[in-house]
């Protein structure tokens, strides 16, 4: 995966090396009394646990609080503290790799419309050693109230790989099929094909000795073939992020050529004038951010919604009841719409119904949707489309198993929110698999301000691999 996780990894593992930055002052006591302790030894080669030891935040990881904090050291409390680090180019520590991704290099942040506006602040959608800020600086463009659009994020991040020169690592237009663990001796003999069959593990053949990953795919050429690639590898970081597979409802007629799973959908039949004023409103099912997305754009584009979910409105989990309202003013007005403009009680606001508590029992195909609310009472509403947004899941389809063993629960399938890959949290090592690691969202860690932690784990894990002696 070649988004922000698989940028900042590339980052650390060419070389580039964090330092406490001598004179500098870290506003917690204890993790500046810490890092005073030995200056000259950088972040990567020190006790992650021990420094990140007693660090409370927004994140449950303790490496990524660490790694936040040194970054931006006061920036929860509104402070804009310069980083406690410096950052030195060591080429001799790099450690040679391939960062292989679909598309050009910043992930899903290519396939998100562009002018959305993002839920973190500008600044924490940064990498290390190039602020954001200053990047648009550049632009001649500031942030607006403070965030940042997706077009600008997916071109820093594409700038970010060339400015830092990390280009000669990334692969792009890759789709990898497999991954599995051969013989390190199988390799050398070219036997894997008796390996295929008799295996006693899903992941490993029963071969002893050392054993290495093997990774299969394709890239896409430009004359659009596909060319078969197999590359060995001691170890593989996957951070494919939770993009992949948008979440379906499991009802009947959700596969009919008007129900959608992504917003895009909406935004090509405004394009085509399929939907608009005149037309039967469009359903909105879901309600996270991206159902909100929707709903902002629709009303835009004074296009009538039927917006179904759930949960109550007060629920504390829905993630409206979770952001402040100055810093979100639009999604606030989505809040105060689903609040106040129930079927049951017309609002101000025309061309909008919310349906809390509700769910969808099935899609017709005369367009007719049914859905039914908690008393067990049903509804029918005719509708022009329909966009069910209520998350996706990751595509680990070229794992055995679709990955599912590596889970916390491994019954269930892998889900960032509910049950992420199970990693060291001081290494993000997959506990049931070595060699194995897992970044960003695959490891629960949603945030591109929180990935990072992640990043630094993984560099100074493999750094201690590569290095059997370190400072």
């Amino acid at each position: 995966g070649n988004g922000p996780s698989g940028i900042c990894l590339s980052y650390l593992l060419s070389g580039y090396t964090p330092y406490f930055k001598r004179q500098s002052l870290h506003p917690h006591p204890i993790l500046q009394r810490k890092l005073e302790e030995a200056p000259e030894v950088s972040v990567l080669d020190q006790d992650l646990e021990y420094l990140s030891e007693g660090l409370e935040g927004r994140s449950h990881s303790p490496v990524a609080l660490l790694f936040d904090t040194l970054q931006r050291p006061d920036t929860d409390f509104g402070g804009t503290a310069e980083s406690v680090l410096t950052w030195w180019h060591e080429p001799d520590r790099a450690i040679p790799h391939l960062v292989l991704g679909r598309n050009a290099p910043g992930g899903a942040w290519h396939s998100i419309e562009g002018s959305m506006v993002t839920l973190s602040r500008g600044e924490w959608m940064g990498l290390p050693d190039l602020p954001f800020k200053e990047w648009l600086k550049q632009k001649k463009r500031g942030l607006r109230n403070n965030r940042a659009t997706a077009e600008d994020i997916a071109q820093y991040y594409q700038h970010y790989v060339v400015k830092k020169g990390l280009q000669k690592n990334f692969r792009c237009g890759t789709v990898v099929t497999s991954v599995r663990k051969v013989s390190a001796e199988s390799i050398s003999n070219h036997t894997q094909k008796d390996l295929q069959e008799d295996s006693d593990s899903i992941w490993s053949s029963n071969e002893k000795g050392a054993e290495v990953f093997q990774v299969d795919g394709f890239f896409k050429t430009v004359e659009g073939d596909k060319e078969l690639f197999s590359i060995y590898a001691e170890n593989v970081v996957l951070a494919t992020g939770t993009y992949d597979n948008p979440t379906w409802l499991g009802v009947k007629g959700e596969n009919l050529s008007y129900v959608h799973h992504q917003l895009s959908a909406l935004e090509e039949a405004v394009k085509n004038n399929s939907v608009g004023i005149m037309t039967d409103p469009v359903l909105i099912v879901g309600a996270g951010l991206t159902a909100a997305d929707a709903i902002l754009f629709a009303h835009h584009c004074n296009i009538p919604v039927i917006h179904v979910f759930r949960r109550r409105v007060t629920d504390p989990g829905l993630i409206f009841n979770q952001l402040p309202k100055t810093m979100y003013p639009e999604y606030h007005k989505v809040h105060q719409m689903m609040k106040e403009q129930t079927a049951a009680c017309a609002g101000p606001y025309e061309h909008y119904i919310s349906l809390p508590e509700h769910h969808v029992l099935s899609f017709g195909k005369d367009k007719k949707c049914i859905f039914q609310d908690k008393n067990g009472c049903q509804k029918a509403y005719k509708i022009s489309m329909a966009l069910v947004l209520t998350g996706s899941n990751p595509n680990l389809s070229f794992l055995p198993n679709n990955g599912t063993d590596l889970a916390l629960d491994s019954e269930q399938p892998v889900n960032p929110k509910r049950n992420p890959i199970d990693v060291d949290p001081f290494t993000y090592e997959c506990t049931q698999e070595k060699g194995l690691y897992a970044l960003g969202p695959l490891a629960g860690d949603n945030f591109v301000r929180f990935v990072q932690g992640g990043a630094l784990a993984v560099a100074s894990s493999l750094l201690k691999k590569a290095n059997q002696n370190p400072p």
